[in-house]
């Protein structure tokens, strides 16, 4: 049960009554006529297309162009039904006039302290401000890539472009995401400009609340399908051990880690295991014994990135090298056809496990997986590290190494 507004003298309701108490308006009866808007109240419209949300609604308009057009204000938000739409309109219109509720006046959402500079700033100004305090004006340095997403996900966002940002909502934000037909990594890219852009705004009191945060994706995380190296592609890799940049393709296949993990992981030589992980809580410093195989490549790893003195570990440079040793031994597609992606070694990883018949707590353990519902596992399931690695040595590797 939640409080509503009635349409008619906008009183404080339950939602469940099927009058007003107040002034008697009918709140349930004849779901197909939808109600009239009160004059002076503004619009609902129904958008074309498909959209997820597909009302619209808009303040009363008060400006006119010189030839007695109407100017249509920026909408107040945009909502799945029309009912949503009218409650939004209702509610906008009774924080704007502040009327009388049972006696005791509705206080509107005070004005935000903004600098006037500020007032009127849009998103793709705002945007500028932004950009240039992250990439020129900042003490941290950000890779070339890193500025490219920025912008990349900014003209990705062109309908806020001239749009004031004060006047922005999370619909507003939210349509953005829905709307857009590119893939999972690129809407994550928009939601990371959204928080970023926010984030700049409230250090600078142009806004008093972040509505970012409030942004969701809603479609399946593309970047986790994958599929599975075959035996005769790992044993073209172990043939290969000795190349340049194979032992970094096996030692992913054979601890399960995200290609960006190892930029932070951690390798601890005495216990020979690696630490660290990204994504989930489920998956952030885990553990994962080394299989006795790729003891080697893991200290050839710590050489190369973690030792005093060495280069630094990037992910890009990582996936272009991935690439050039598939291409080099013919391994760059799969037998279904597919092109082989990192995270493909991490989909290895798991059906090795399940080949070699790991123990599913050890292998959720390993990889980094939520166990969901599951209380008996996730609170009580604990594996110590002798045991994982007893586990993860049952996984055979094709040759002797």
């Amino acid at each position: 049960m939640a409080l509503i507004l009635c349409p008619e003298c906008t009183h404080t309701i339950s939602n469940a009554a099927d009058f007003c108490p107040s002034c008697g308006y009918p709140l349930k009866g004849s779901p197909q006529k939808r109600r009239k808007l009160p004059n002076g109240t503004g619009s609902i419209k129904h958008l074309s297309g498909r959209r997820s949300r597909e009302w619209a609604a808009y303040p009363h308009v008060t400006k006119f162009s010189q030839n007695g057009s109407p100017i249509l204000e920026p909408a107040i938000g945009y909502f799945k039904t029309y009912e949503e739409a009218y409650q939004a309109l209702i509610l906008h219109n009774v924080t704007i006039n502040v009327p009388q509720v049972y006696g005791t006046a509705v206080q509107s959402r005070l004005p935000v302290s903004t600098p006037p500079q500020y007032r009127d700033i849009t998103f793709a100004e705002l945007y500028k401000l932004y950009y240039h305090n992250k990439f020129n004006n900042s003490k941290k340095k950000f890779s070339r890539s890193s500025a490219y997403s920025s912008r990349a996900a900014f003209n990705n966002c062109k309908p806020l472009h001239e749009r004031k940002f004060l006047e922005l909502r999370k619909a507003d934000l939210q349509e953005i995401i829905d709307d857009c037909p590119l893939k999972h990594s690129s809407l994550e890219l928009i939601v990371t400009l959204f928080k970023g852009m926010y984030s700049y705004a409230l250090q600078n009191d142009i806004i008093e609340k972040d509505y970012s945060k409030y942004v969701s994706i809603n479609i399946a995380d593309d970047d986790e399908c994958g599929v599975p190296f075959s035996q005769a592609a790992l044993e073209t890799l172990w043939k290969n051990k000795n190349n340049k940049n194979v032992g970094m393709i096996l030692l992913m296949i054979y601890t399960g880690f995200r290609i960006s993990a190892y930029k932070d992981i951690r390798y601890d030589r005495e216990g020979e295991y690696f630490q660290g992980g990204v994504k989930t809580a489920s998956a952030k410093n885990r553990i994962v014994p080394l299989h006795p195989a790729i003891r080697g490549f893991a200290l050839s790893f710590f050489h190369r990135f973690q030792s005093e003195g060495s280069e630094t570990f990037h992910a890009h440079k990582c996936r272009k090298e991935f690439y050039e040793v598939l291409n080099a031994l013919n391994l760059t597609f799969s037998d279904s056809g597919t092109k082989h992606t990192p995270h493909d070694c991490r989909h290895t990883f798991s059906w090795l496990c399940d080949k070699y018949k790991v123990d599913e707590l050890s292998k959720h353990l390993l990889m980094g997986h939520s166990l969901g519902n599951d209380i008996e596992r996730s609170v009580y399931g604990h594996r110590t590290l002798d045991e994982l690695r007893a586990e993860i040595a049952k996984i055979e590797v094709p040759f002797c190494y």
